[in-house]
């Protein structure tokens, strides 16, 4: 007919392949602990890398990320005014008051967790330290719309009216970054549907039980527009304000969102 049915879901996983997941999920929460432990001034992003590969590879799993699409690190690692996709390098070295975001994907027994945080080296400045709060907070308010019987965008709403919560919450402006968001994710890392962090509710395919999604704010001190380096890959902030990003994969259950990349 050619018109979009309202039936349309977001596919389900089964029990036990919610159980595969977190299992992915773990490592890359172990990862993640193992990269911030590690993280100091004076380390450099490719250091970091390395880290995280060892712990994921040390699990039986495989770094997501790597190769992904020609993506050569094991992590994004993003400096201050990156946004996402910064590559780890040598060249990269980490200087007190520095926020890094660190996002990581590990594929184990076939299926795929991605989970990301962001942190401070040493003591960051005030505001610097209220953005990365909030988008925790962003995060973990968002995902509560993760209910079987919500549509895609009942989560992109809650996650827009949880950031202008947050802006009085802890005294801070956030812009919320255009045009990145979350997505469907399963034995592959990307799938469908995108998933915007802000927008009107009640659109898109139906949440059900065993729905999953990678949901991931993307908050600046500034603007909400970014550029594309020449690398291809490394998003940066228009205007240079620094930018925080948290992320978690979380499934639609019965008894509520249950997240699949815990750090343990």
């Amino acid at each position: 007919m050619g018109f979009r049915s309202k039936r349309r879901t977001i596919p389900a996983k089964t029990p036990g392949e919610l159980d595969a997941m977190q299992a992915a999920g773990e490592i890359v929460g172990r990862a993640l602990q193992a990269v911030k432990a590690a993280a100091g001034p004076g380390v450099s992003t490719l250091e970091l890398d390395a880290v995280a590969e060892a712990t994921i590879r040390d699990a039986g799993a495989v770094p997501t990320f790597l190769g992904y699409q020609g993506f050569p690190g094991s992590i994004c690692a993003s400096v201050n005014d990156v946004i996402v996709h910064g590559i780890p390098d040598a060249e990269t070295v980490l200087h007190d008051g520095d926020l890094i975001s660190i996002d990581c994907g590990a594929t184990f027994e076939g299926w795929v967790g991605d989970s990301a945080w962001s942190f401070g080296i040493g003591e960051v400045s005030d505001d610097v330290d209220r953005l990365n709060r909030a988008t925790e907070w962003v995060l973990m308010e968002g995902l509560k719309a993760m209910v079987p019987g919500n549509r895609l965008t009942d989560v992109s709403h809650a996650l827009e009216l949880a950031t202008r919560a947050a802006e009085k919450q802890f005294g801070v402006a956030l812009g919320i970054v255009d045009g990145y968001g979350g997505h469907g994710i399963g034995q592959t890392m990307h799938e469908e549907p995108y998933l915007a962090n802000e927008g009107k509710g009640g659109r898109g395919p139906l949440i059900q039980e065993g729905s999953v999604l990678a949901i991931e704010p993307m908050l600046s001190l500034g603007t909400t527009d970014s550029a594309v380096l020449d690398d291809d890959w490394t998003v940066v902030t228009l205007d240079g304000s620094v930018a925080a990003h948290w992320e978690h994969t979380v499934a639609a259950t019965d008894r509520g969102p249950r997240i699949l990349t815990p750090r343990k």
